[in-house]
């Protein structure tokens, strides 16, 4: 079923209020810019509790939905650029270019629903991400506590350790470490994960 039809399922009074937090849900598994559990929180703090009351989960879903709407528009946006860039030769986009077709932000609130993963994964998971011999993420686990305490600020020595240890986590997430060591494989998906949300957040405006 298409997002459309998941959001009018929400939106009908005559539904039990169980099944349209059900559509919401789903309609959060097909578009969710930070991870599925983060942007459950994310629009449960910022609409209220929309699992028992129904204007929050009214709320929730426009936050989505507008969300969604700039995203599409930045698909939009990216696909004509790219075919005047094929017209004047170039076939291939730039490594530096931006593809939004797989969402790694909030469209519409970058930092702040950024802020609100990297609390949720601190709260959530990071610890068990941690291991004695994994210098990285330790570092990366003091980035995140100092942008944690500091609402979203790194100073520059913890930038660039912040882009060292990303760096470290993309050279290890290699298919063969899938193949030799899927638990590994999948931990350091994770640190990435919780790497590009502290990047977004920490990002300048």
């Amino acid at each position: 079923m298409s997002f459309g039809n998941f959001a009018r399922k929400v939106r009908d009074p005559a539904l039990p209020h169980q099944r349209r937090v059900s559509a919401l849900r789903s309609c959060v598994q097909l578009y969710r810019p930070i991870g599925f559990e983060a942007t459950l929180s994310f629009l449960h703090a910022k609409a209220g509790p929309y699992r028992t009351d129904e204007a929050a989960l009214l709320r929730a879903l426009a936050m989505l939905e507008t969300s969604r709407s700039a995203w599409q528009e930045a698909k939009h946006i990216y696909a004509a650029a790219r075919r005047e860039a094929k017209q004047r030769g170039q076939r291939s986009p730039y490594p530096y270019d931006i593809n939004p077709y797989t969402p790694m932000h909030w469209y519409g609130a970058r930092r702040e629903a950024a802020l609100h993963a990297v609390f949720f994964w601190h709260r959530r998971r990071l610890a068990i991400l941690l291991t004695d011999d994994d210098k990285p993420a330790h570092n990366l686990r003091a980035c995140v506590q100092a942008c944690l305490d500091t609402d979203g600020h790194l100073p520059p020595g913890q930038r660039r350790l912040l882009v060292d240890c990303t760096d470290q986590f993309d050279a290890r997430l290699q298919p063969a470490l899938y193949r030799d060591d899927p638990v590994e494989y999948l931990r350091t998906r994770d640190l990435v994960t919780v790497a590009r949300h502290l990047q977004v957040a920490t990002s300048p405006l």
